[in-house]
């Protein structure tokens, strides 16, 4: 697994915390939620493509079609 994921989920995290933190003092909850939101939506994508791949490569190494 590369090290490059976790900074680019981290970064994701960090950047998303800063928007939303922005949005809640100037009174705008609503957006500041869906912000949040897709930035979830963002690294779930992530995580589940490394689980798909991982569920290649275990395929592949069992021979199993």
């Amino acid at each position: 697994m590369d090290v490059d994921i976790i900074f680019k989920i981290a970064a994701i995290g960090i950047l998303i915390a800063v928007i939303t933190q922005v949005l809640k003092k100037s009174d705008r909850d609503d957006i500041a939620t869906l912000v949040a939101l897709a930035g979830l939506v963002i690294v779930l994508t992530l995580v589940i493509n490394m689980i798909s791949e991982l569920f290649e490569s275990i395929k592949n190494i069992f021979y199993l079609y």
